[in-house]
């Protein structure tokens, strides 16, 4: 714990040893971009990339000086994964799915590797890495026989009812981004962003399987079907046995390019008196 607050003050400390030193070029920039979506947890522990979805934001942003930004912004994107897609004989044979639409307010710090001054011959790009915090909503699903279900309405590891998990939460944003100008004004975004999640139920997937006839008790008589989608061959979904990986929580990851515009002034040399 001392060596990750030692590395979070020589963070905090660099930050305003650059904000504090570089030349200011304050000004507002707004910007609007669209992308990709991936899901990583329960139902993806093998980072496959095959079942991208769709992502959106649009967001401002506040230029301190050529190294120090905050960015605010909402966005959009939709998550699914497939048992039946992975090469896990498990997970094949647990035979889950999901997939939900992603709603999220971000506020993120911002630092330039390199110097980037809107109107220079020289400062005009730079990566950045970028940190913040997310607030987010979801409701995973699942088709069964032709209807979709709202997952977390029937409890499928076993909630009582009032006990199921939030679906507006909290997670970490973290990633890496590269901009460069295209003219005084406009410029292009590539950033991928990282959400890691602060709870296990994106996918409505994370700890074992409850025991069907409490469940549907409980839930009604299709609570044990959406619980237990297991291939009729085998025995995955007895009571307590692994349903999910509680140890690690999800991520999602959005990679948008985004079309900026800035509306700041352009900074003149300073004319020295005797001139």
């Amino acid at each position: 714990m001392n060596k990750i607050n030692a590395k979070l003050t020589a963070f905090v400390a660099m930050m305003l040893f650059f904000s504090l030193s570089a030349k200011a070029q304050h000004g507002w920039e707004v910007g609007a971009g669209a992308g990709v979506a991936y899901y990583f947890g329960d139902l993806n522990t093998n980072f496959r990339l095959d079942k991208p979805g769709l992502s959106g934001t649009v967001f401002a942003r506040y230029d301190f000086n050529p190294r120090i930004n905050t960015k605010i912004g909402i966005g959009y994107g939709h998550l699914q994964a497939y048992d039946e897609d992975s090469e896990n004989i498990f997970e094949r044979n647990r035979n889950l799915s999901f997939r939900s639409n992603i709603y999220e307010i971000t506020g993120q710090f911002e630092f330039n590797f390199f110097k980037y001054v809107h109107g220079s011959r020289d400062n005009f790009y730079t990566p950045y890495l970028f940190g913040g915090l997310t607030v987010f909503n979801f409701n995973p699903q699942a088709e069964l026989d032709g209807t979709v279900y709202n997952l977390r309405e029937y409890g499928t590891e076993g909630q009582f009812s009032g006990e199921e998990y939030y679906t507006t939460t909290m997670a970490a944003a973290y990633g890496i981004g590269f901009k460069v100008d295209l003219s005084f004004e406009w410029s292009l975004n590539l950033e991928i962003s990282a959400r890691k999640l602060f709870m296990d139920y994106l996918d409505d997937v994370s700890t074992v399987y409850a025991d069907a006839g409490d469940l549907e008790a409980l839930r009604g008589p299709i609570a044990p079907l959406l619980a237990d989608r297991s291939l009729s061959d085998v025995n995955i979904g007895s009571p307590g046995r692994q349903r999910g990986d509680s140890n690690g929580n999800d991520t999602y990851v959005l990679t948008n390019i985004s079309l900026v515009y800035y509306f700041g002034s352009v900074q003149c040399p300073t004319i020295s008196k005797y001139h």
